[in-house]
């Protein structure tokens, strides 16, 4: 079969789904800072004011953490880490400079994404778990006023984590071509998947190039 020139790479359920999170990240991040320190609290003001962005962050929060929850389960086992992302993690240079010619064959994920995809997992969990300790006024007070206070650290702390891993996520999508279109249009060229992901590119085209229907 001929070459395809475009490969599916995200489906529309999965496009949706990180979009919906993407937004509740950022109406949470926003909501988050303006009652993190006065200086940002000018935030408030997208939400309504003070009140409503304190009453609004924790459920904007809850399903953020549901949303993502799907991405979670539907990527788990795709992110898992080999012996092949520990070796092109170790050879991070050469990828950067582009020379990736002799490097272990990459699937759908390097290791720079799989270590972002736990990342996020990992802060998700943390800022789900201490935000429901801090909830006030329907769980804070279950709980020691210290195991609170730990909860409050824990928590600006995860996002703070977040964000910067966020930060990072966005600028590799912009900085290597041809990534943001799979997540605009769900697909990717086939150039691009051979380059950056030919043990993916093998998979989906049967090893020969095949056609997958992507688009």
């Amino acid at each position: 079969m001929s070459d395809p020139k475009y490969i599916e790479r995200y489906t529309p359920k999965e496009r949706g789904n990180h979009w919906i999170v993407a937004l509740c990240f950022i109406l949470a991040a926003l909501s988050g800072l303006s009652l993190f320190h006065p200086s940002l609290f000018f935030f408030s003001g997208l939400f309504g004011g003070g009140p409503w962005a304190r009453i609004l962050h924790p459920f904007i929060g809850v399903a953020m953490f549901l949303f993502f929850c799907i991405t979670m389960a539907r990527f788990w086992s795709l992110n898992k880490m080999t012996d092949a992302d520990r070796t092109w993690m170790k050879s991070i240079k050469d990828v950067i400079m582009n020379r990736e010619k002799d490097l272990p064959e990459i699937g759908k994920y390097n290791a720079g994404q799989k270590y972002m995809f736990w990342l996020m997992v990992t802060c998700m969990w943390l800022l789900i778990a201490s935000g429901i300790m801090m909830w006030r006024p329907y769980f804070a007070a279950s709980f020691p006023i210290d195991l609170v206070r730990v909860a409050v650290v824990v928590h600006a702390a995860s996002a703070v984590v977040l964000v910067i891993g966020i930060i990072v996520h966005v600028y590799a999508t912009i900085w290597v071509k041809g990534t943001l279109r799979a997540m605009m249009r769900g697909n990717v060229s086939a150039a691009w998947a051979r380059h950056h992901h030919p043990g993916w590119y093998r998979e989906v085209t049967g090893g020969n190039g095949g056609n997958t229907g992507g688009k």
